[in-house]
């Protein structure tokens, strides 16, 4: 799978218009236009991932600065992160109170008789 991101396409295209561009090229997989939280109005990029990387290679050829709508379309191959690798959860260390004397406690004095 190669991830692309595709950015500067008009705010009212669809998924189904972005497949339709894309497909000629070859395999879209998945598509996810990239909304607003709140208001979900498109922010104007998406992330497509194709099955072939040669497809992808030629769909940022043929689409990387094409006007659409009087928008020009920015088209990128994303590298994907390598992943991260999952640390020991760390010990956690408390400080010995103001008064506390740090160590093991103290025994108490025996009284004087």
């Amino acid at each position: 799978m190669t991830k692309i991101f595709v950015g500067g396409f008009p705010l009212d295209i669809t998924e189904l218009e972005l497949v339709q561009m894309l497909s000629w090229h070859g395999t879209v997989s998945t598509i996810k236009i990239v909304r607003d939280k709140k208001t979900r109005i498109c922010k104007g990029y998406a992330f497509v991932e194709m099955t072939d990387r040669a497809g992808a290679e030629n769909a940022v050829l043929a689409l990387n600065g094409t006007m659409l709508l009087g928008r020009e379309l920015t088209l990128n191959i994303t590298e994907e992160a390598p992943a991260k690798p999952v640390m020991a959860p760390r010990k956690s260390y408390t400080k010995p109170a103001v008064n506390e004397p740090a160590g093991r406690p103290k025994r108490p004095r025996r009284p004087i008789s």
